[in-house]
Order: C-alpha cells, then sequence, then structure tokens
C-alpha cells in the first residue's frame, strides 16, 4: 500500500503542570501546556474536516471530510491509507472496538449510505442503506455488535455489524439527526438534533426512553461519559449537561460564541472537551461544571476528541488542518493486531 508522509510542524509552550492551562477567570487566555509538550499541526490540505476518531488502541486516527476518509498514524502523521467509495462529503467516522473496522456515514450525491471498511486491508466489507437522506453520525455499541447512524431524514437507525442488516429505526424527532451516542453499557442510545432535543432509546427492545428538552438551537453533538452518569449535549453556542438517572438538567456551559460541534470526555471523566465553529476547544471540569481552558489558534471551526490514553486532544477544522496537542507524557501502548 502506497503510503505519505503528513506534513507536521512542531511548536513547545512552557507552564508549570497540565492542570495549569488558564485560570477559570481568564477564558480568553491561549492554553499554555506542560514543559516540553509539543503541538503538531498538519495542513492535510483535502477539504474540510467533519470528524477525527482514533483507533481504540491510540495508534491510529481516521480522518473525515468533504474529500472522503484517511487513516494516519497517530505518532508520526504518516499516511497509512485512504478509503474511497462514498460519492459525497464524509461526516461521521467510528472505529469498532477491536479496531478491526471503520464505519463511515456519508453525505453521498446518489443515496445516503453507511459503510464498514476493513481497517488493515482499506477494503469495503458491507454498505447499509437505508437512510432517505443524507448521514450525519455513525457510532458502534461497546460491544461492536451494533451500529447506530443518525440522519438527516430525522431518523435512527440501527444496524447488525456481523450481517449488515437493518435491527430498528427510531423515529420521533422533527428535525436532522446530528448526532448519536451509545451509553457505555451499550443499553441506552442518545441522539441530538436540529430540532433543539436530545432523545434517548432504549436499544433493546427497541424504543424510545426520554426526551431531553431546554436548547435553544440545534443541537450538534451529544457524548456520554466513562461511567455513564452525565450525558453532555452542544447545541449553537452553549453545551448541557445532563443526569442520565434522573433524567434532569444539571448544568449549562457557557462561553463559546458558535455551534458546538463535538464534545467529549476524558477517558477518566474529569474532563470535558468542547469543540465549536468559534475557533477554540473549551476544557470544562465534569465534576463542578466550570472553565478549566480553552485552546485558540485554529484557523477554522473546530472539532475535537480525546486519544484513548488521555495524553491528546486531537482536533480539525473547515480549512483541512489537524492539530494534536500534547496534554501529558504519552503512555507506552500496544497496537491491537489487525485481522
Amino acid at each position: 500500500m502506497k503510503r505519505y508522509v503528513l506534513s507536521v510542524v512542531f511548536f513547545v509552550c512552557v507552564s508549570s503542570t497540565v492542570a495549569d492551562y488558564v485560570a477559570d477567570d481568564e477564558p480568553d487566555t491561549q492554553l499554555r501546556l506542560p514543559e516540553g509538550a509539543k503541538v503538531r499541526l498538519g495542513k492535510i490540505g483535502k477539504g474540510d474536516i467533519s470528524e477525527i476518531a482514533y483507533s481504540p488502541d491510540g495508534t491510529q486516527l481516521a480522518v473525515a471530510g468533504s474529500a472522503g476518509i484517511w487513516l494516519y498514524d497517530a505518532d508520526t502523521g504518516e499516511e497509512l491509507s485512504r478509503l474511497t467509495g462514498h460519492t459525497g462529503s464524509v461526516r461521521s467516522v467510528s472505529f469498532s472496538p477491536d479496531g478491526t473496522t471503520l464505519a463511515s456515514g456519508s453525505w453521498d450525491a446518489t443515496d445516503a449510505t453507511v459503510r464498514l471498511w476493513g481497517v488493515s486491508t482499506g477494503t469495503l466489507k458491507a454498505t447499509l442503506i437505508g437512510h432517505t437522506d443524507r448521514v450525519s453520525s455513525v457510532s458502534f455499541s461497546p460491544d461492536g455488535t451494533t451500529l447506530a447512524s443518525g440522519s438527516w431524514d430525522a431518523t435512527v437507525r440501527l444496524w447488525d455489524v456481523a450481517t449488515a442488516t437493518h435491527k430498528a429505526t427510531f423515529t420521533g424527532h422533527t428535525g436532522s439527526v446530528s448526532s448519536v451516542s451509545f451509553s457505555p453499557d451499550g443499553q441506552t442510545l442518545a441522539s441530538g438534533s436540529l430540532d433543539a432535543t436530545v432523545r434517548l432509546w432504549y436499544v433493546a427492545p427497541a424504543r424510545h426512553k426520554a426526551s431531553l428538552t431546554g436548547h435553544t438551537g440545534s443541537v450538534w453533538s451529544v457524548s456520554f461519559s466513562p461511567d455513564g452518569t452525565t450525558l453532555a449535549s452542544g447545541d449553537d453556542a452553549t453545551v448541557c449537561l445532563w443526569d442520565v438517572a434522573t433524567i434532569t438538567h444539571k448544568a449549562t456551559l457557557t462561553g463559546h460564541t458558535g455551534p458546538v460541534g463535538s464534545v467529549s470526555f476524558s477517558p477518566d471523566g474529569t474532563t470535558l472537551a468542547s469543540g465549536s465553529w468559534d475557533r477554540t476547544v473549551r476544557f470544562w471540569d465534569a465534576a463542578t461544571a466550570t472553565h478549566k481552558a480553552t485552546l485558540t489558534g485554529d484557523p477554522g471551526s473546530v472539532y475535537s476528541v480525546f486519544s484513548p490514553d488521555g495524553t491528546t486532544l486531537a482536533s480539525g477544522s473547515k480549512d483541512g488542518t489537524v492539530w494534536l496537542w500534547i496534554l501529558a507524557p504519552p503512555k507506552k501502548r500496544t497496537r491491537t493486531p489487525q485481522r
């Protein structure tokens, strides 16, 4: 397989500890990283970036955008492969829990499809057809047996991964579904919609569980905390935190000035990162719902996600750049065997 090297530029900023990103009363201050930390900037120049996903072992990055899907080595920035076949902008990617399969959702020109790819081979495994409008979000269940997809047709679909067949369809949203996320135990699915609501669904048997109202604008992103007790959702300028057990609102996080395209909890659940079209990533204390830090400097809209070990945050923007923010010394890791 032909490989290319992603151009990378290194920057170094100095501070004392990871906790000292910025003071809570300095919301507009540039993030200052720990001593010796590096920020890697890659200009991939392949259209706008819609989503970035880490492989479960943290060794690969899948980058989805208007020009397709690319896989990169998360350590070196080397381009490993390009996955081709979609005929429209790819809006979402998700690795299976074992890292062997990548799912993608696209705004294909002729039909709205979800595709499953072999990560090691870069080849198409299956095409899932059923949505009647653009697919905006895909997410694997924790056990890897089920894939969820959200679409502009205002529905959420569940698919059997092994057989590549349709399992269930959730209806009820009155606007496009922008984001889907499984709870850590796999029993609940959350969906965010441009109808300004978040809905919770029982996975088996498939049925509606609850509707979360309170957002004043379109909901662009949803994500469960690692322990499953909290759900984060981002709308046109704010992030809401919800108590999953009681189905109640916990807090509203303000500070962004544009739509929040991504919300991501750190692996230990203590920190929430929100990426916004206002070109910033904000860090929040998940327990106290207070602002901790702000990343600035990206010239385009920002989407962000933590690495599986929590030492790195990857962010991407509509100008085709990928930033890797090194938050702590990398941990030694073992690469997952590919099948």
